[in-house]
């Protein structure tokens, strides 16, 4: 998983901004003990985008989009395979 910072500066870099808030809220399962780093299912897909564009404004969606791809990516998953919509789809396509 990348960590907090690394989704900061990644942001930074393309959006000009660090959107901490929207990382932390992506994440903010991540030490639950039910879930841990099965939290992604919960906000690390389409459904998700559009939460955190709810919650932070437009902007934030596409650092949500950034986010979601680089963790993605990490365990695997290319831009040839579906874009996880909600959370029954992310699990229903392996993705913890």
């Amino acid at each position: 998983m990348a960590d907090f910072e690394l989704h900061c500066r990644e942001t930074q870099i393309i959006l000009g901004d660090r959107f901490e808030a929207v990382h932390l809220w992506l994440d903010e399962f991540f030490l639950s003990p039910q879930y841990g780093t099965r939290h992604r299912r919960l906000r690390h897909h389409q459904a998700g985008i559009y939460e955190a564009a709810r919650l932070f404004g437009p902007e934030a969606a596409r650092a949500a989009r950034i986010h979601i791809l680089t963790d993605l990516r990490m365990e695997g998953w290319n831009e040839g395979y579906p874009f996880p919509q909600d959370e029954a789809h992310f699990v229903a396509l392996g993705l913890w």
